[in-house]
């Protein structure tokens, strides 16, 4: 009893193995077709993939959720350091407010010069013409409206970014779920495309597979090697998938690399990290099984022997 309990686990994991050599024995044979599902395949999975890509590069392009929540208060040219430190205090002890950095005329000549440019025009300059800056951070989710300090004493102007921003994650919000509804029609596609070429390959072994369910094989012997037909087609995909938003990634890094310096920006493109590029394989890999699976299913189930 003991060796039969051993072997049955041990042809149980011998056919795994069979079924997944054969399989990538039977696309390697055919490798034209092979590379055409392998193709369709992978345009399906890039597509969104590059759309969320693109909506991460650009919400990091925007800057952090922190800077742009940030008040900008310019003070009159009159207001000197003295009187500009004195209203940041008097900001700093509101509750609304987390904390005000002073930019003096002196820090933002400085800021220019660091630019690159500029040095001659800075030198001619009879006086500094810049104003103190207050940079207020609100406490909280907006409970510090903008408006309220517009009227402070002192103040010339006042800049403030959330509203942009709002509306720009507004709109990546809307990609995203572009992304994501793009992602499940064109996974759906994908699915199809492995079942129909493993409807293909089914009809091509019918009679070998008719003769298995004479013999009594079960469903699941007859399905393994069409598995991981469908599973080796995906992870092909993955790859190529992978491939093509690297040479992508590689393709515009440099025009956009020189557009970022012309801004004095370090940016640059972000691709997918080793994690992410791992559970794209997964994904792929098991998109080809699920097709794989759904086909095979269906025709074991027209083709089940009617017992008597």
């Amino acid at each position: 009893m003991s060796g039969t309990l051993t072997g049955k686990p041990k042809a149980w994991l011998d056919h795994h193995a069979y079924s997944l050599v054969s399989a990538f024995g039977r696309i390697a044979r055919r490798p034209g077709s092979t590379l055409l599902t392998i193709g369709v395949m992978a345009v399906a999975l890039a597509l969104p993939l590059g759309l969320w890509l693109v909506l991460d590069n650009v919400g990091r392009f925007a800057g952090s959720a922190q800077q742009s929540r940030q008040i900008a208060l310019f003070l009159d040219i009159e207001v000197d350091a003295a009187r500009a430190a004195e209203l940041a205090d008097e900001l700093r002890a509101r509750d609304d407010v987390t904390a005000v950095d002073v930019r003096t005329p002196e820090d933002g000549l400085a800021e220019l010069r660091e630019q690159g440019g500029l040095d001659a025009a800075i030198d001619a300059l009879d006086a500094n013409p810049l104003p103190s800056v207050l940079l207020v951070t609100p406490a909280g989710d907006g409970a510090l409206r903008a408006d309220a300090l517009r009227e402070a004493p002192g103040v010339e102007m006042l800049q403030h970014d959330a509203e942009w921003r709002r509306r720009l994650d507004g709109w990546l919000r809307f990609g995203g779920r572009v992304a994501f509804v793009l992602a499940l029609l064109l996974g759906l596609g994908a699915v199809l495309v492995v079942g129909n070429t493993v409807r293909l390959d089914i009809q091509s072994r019918r009679e070998e597979i008719g003769v298995l369910q004479l013999l009594g094989a079960s469903d699941g012997f007859i399905r393994r090697p069409f598995l991981y037909l469908g599973a080796w087609y995906g992870l092909g995909a993955g790859l190529v998938a992978l491939a093509l938003l690297t040479a992508t990634n590689l393709a515009l890094q440099p025009p956009l690399a020189e557009l970022a310096t012309s801004y004095g920006s370090d940016f640059a493109l972000e691709g997918l990290g080793p994690a992410q590029a791992g559970w794209v394989l997964l994904g792929a890999t098991v998109l080809g099984w699920l097709g794989a699976g759904v086909v095979t299913g269906h025709f074991l189930r027209q083709t089940r022997p009617v017992e008597s």
